[in-house]
């Protein structure tokens, strides 16, 4: 059943980095292969977020196992227009970072769109373009990525199947999400230089690669559905030599992961059930209650029916999981034994550690869980992982700098040190190009604007000083949107904190789709700290400890997934969103906003009221708002 739903050969990897590892042998081989013929591999290659992994792979391999590039010819799929080969974000600087100055391919033999040609003589660049590549002898492995509205290079919804190399118009959505690149929307070039359809169809072989959940929808639609210029990435079917490889986030929306039991057999795990019957009663608009044995024939459900017996009775079933996963009590509710409560009732009061990995998402992630353990008597501390100082905009620092140099003249105070350091950051911010990072010292202050905010959060909630802890953590620090790996003093503060606290709750992101990898790494660290504290004597304490996930700001946890829901009543949604309120430095126009337009504030409040709704549809008491937590199995 799988094969007659993916039109594809699909390799799904448990990470980004094995995908990529097994893309970067192929490209091996290939290069092994034709060196051993005498010919040059000529290879088609892609930028963005996706191929950074395979580019690492493959400079590894070159410093490792000496694959040698000196016979390589590549070509890439596009470059924004107007863009300098030098700026920061053009695709000329990215691929010499990441690939070409790491290895020995030979300067002559890498091929970019040229992204400042005068316009008048772009038809003729073009065309020269596609010559290269055909005097090259055509392109043996072309490497794609897939943007979120199915874009392959820069072909755009609509693009011809038989379109060439040409200058295009960027999508509004394609300039929103790559907007994460850039400080912020307007500084995203509207057009780009691609090769078009065709020539990415004459390749001889094409590897798509993906991952992350953002990428899962429209993958699916690519991979399942009927091939369309609407979905540019879904006319790669009628290619004879094409495969997606994809990790398990990307792919979780294909049938066989969503909805394995449309694909054949399927055992039948209580999370299955739970799926598949939320799943139908969403789709029927019925609630689960009401669901008759007819609604799970007509749905594929026929075989639930067969291993399960009665529907009212696999409707209790999931009713009973839905219901028990509610609660107004998320440290455990004291003196009282509930068997399928989210959480213990003992011990009480519990120390409860929160992690954050800006100084924002504790709140406006879980404002309102936040505030009832700690309105509840519990000990909540709060880990602030990095100092989001590149979220803070330079004219939020000379407001700032403006008040501290005014607060002095209007008391009389002599500080000097104040207004030289005011004069100093106003001359460096005035002269600063749209490039150019931050200096130290600017990085430090908009790192302060940021602690203070999280600091008055926290107070405003009612946490003491002591319970307010900034890590800086050091992967963060490079003044860039991208960041460092994680390193060895990243998780040991982590352990450090987590010893002293010893808490019997952790919260922390579960969220990847933020754009800028930080939750992910954020984790990554918080997993790595963990694995160190159970091998460590005196670790004892963390068979005591539950972990529990939250999602951010993009995204929420699929109702079929959530272990632990928290209603909030409008009193409560009010007073989280003032909390986040203080947060002025977030407000209205924040830089790296990712492809959603909304403040902050009110992405929270639509996510919450939205997860209340689903549980109503599904014939759960009607709430105003809730938070949602997934277990995290340590």
């Amino acid at each position: 059943m799988i094969d007659s739903l993916e039109k594809f050969p699909v390799k799904i990897f448990n990470t980004p980095k094995d995908g990529s590892q097994y893309v970067a042998k192929i490209i091996a081989d290939l290069i092994t292969k034709k060196n051993s013929e005498g010919k040059k591999a000529v290879i088609g290659l892609a930028t963005g977020s996706t191929p950074k992994s395979l580019y690492a792979e493959l400079v590894r391999m070159h410093r490792e196992e000496g694959l040698s590039f000196k016979n390589v010819i590549t070509f890439n799929l596009d470059q924004y227009y107007p863009m300098e080969a030098d700026a920061l974000n053009s695709y000329h600087y990215f691929m010499r970072k990441y690939l070409f100055e790491q290895t020995d391919i030979d300067p002559k033999n890498y091929f970019l769109p040229n992204g400042i040609i005068p316009k008048e003589k772009i038809k003729e660049h073009c065309a020269a373009y596609e010559k290269q590549i055909e005097d090259a002898g055509g392109i043996d492995l072309q490497i794609l990525g897939i943007g979120n509205n199915g874009h392959i290079g820069f072909n755009e919804p609509g693009s011809p199947v038989y379109s060439k190399t040409r200058l295009i118009t960027l999508d509004n959505s394609t300039r929103i999400a790559n907007s994460h690149e850039f400080a912020n929307i307007s500084e995203v070039p509207r057009m780009a230089i691609t090769m078009g359809i065709s020539t990415i169809m004459k390749s001889n072989r094409i590897i798509l690669m993906a991952w992350g959940k953002t990428k899962a929808p429209v993958i699916k639609k690519a991979v399942e559905g009927k091939p369309t210029e609407e979905i540019p990435a879904s006319l790669l079917q009628n290619h004879d030599h094409c495969t997606f490889v994809l990790d398990e986030f990307a792919a979780s929306e294909l049938t066989r992961f969503k909805s394995p039991w449309l694909t054949g057999e399927c055992e039948w795990t209580p999370q299955i059930i739970k799926s598949a019957v939320i799943d139908m009663a969403l789709q029927l608009n019925k609630p689960v209650l009401s669901l008759t044995n007819h609604d799970y024939n007509e749905s594929g459900l026929s075989d639930l029916l067969v291993e399960k017996g009665d529907s009212y009775e696999i409707n209790l079933e999931v009713y009973y999981m839905l219901r028990d996963g509610i609660t107004g009590w998320p440290g455990g509710k004291p003196n009282t034994q509930i068997p399928n409560h989210p959480e213990r009732s003992t011990p009480f009061p519990k120390r409860v550690l929160i992690f954050s990995p800006h100084p924002d998402d504790d709140i406006i992630s879980m404002g309102g869980t936040f505030m009832r353990l700690h309105d509840q008597g519990h000990d909540v501390n709060v880990a602030y992982q990095t100092s989001g100082n590149i979220a803070v905009t330079d004219e939020f620092v000379t407001r700032n700098l403006d008040f501290a140099v005014g607060f002095e003249k209007i008391f009389h105070i002599d500080n000097t040190v104040t207004q030289n350091i005011f004069d100093t950051a106003t001359s460096f911010l005035k002269q600063k190009k749209s490039t150019e990072t931050d200096s130290p010292e600017i990085r430090e202050i908009k790192g302060l604007i940021r602690r203070c905010e999280a600091k008055a959060t926290c107070k405003y909630v009612g946490l003491k000083d002591e319970q307010i802890h900034f890590m800086n953590l050091p992967f963060y620090e490079t003044g860039t949107i991208e960041k460092k790996p994680m390193g060895p003093e990243d998780v040991s503060l982590t352990v450090k904190l987590m010893r002293e606290i010893k808490p019997h709750q952790v919260f922390c992101a579960g969220d990847l789709a933020d754009p800028h990898g930080t939750h992910k790494v954020c984790l990554d660290i918080i997993l790595a700290a963990l694995e160190v504290i159970k091998l460590e004597p005196g670790g004892e304490w963390l068979k005591d400890c539950r972990v529990w996930l939250y999602k951010g700001a993009w995204e929420e946890w699929d109702i079929n997934e959530i272990e632990m829901a928290v209603p909030m009543s409008p009193d409560q949604v009010r007073k989280k969103r003032y909390g986040i309120f203080i947060h002025q430095s977030q407000k209205d126009s924040v830089p790296f906003q990712g492809s959603d337009e909304r403040e902050f504030w009110q992405r929270a409040e639509e996510r919450n009221a939205n997860t209340a709704e689903l549980y109503a549809k599904l014939g759960l008491t009607k709430y105003a708002a809730m938070e949602a937590f997934v277990r995290l199995d340590i």
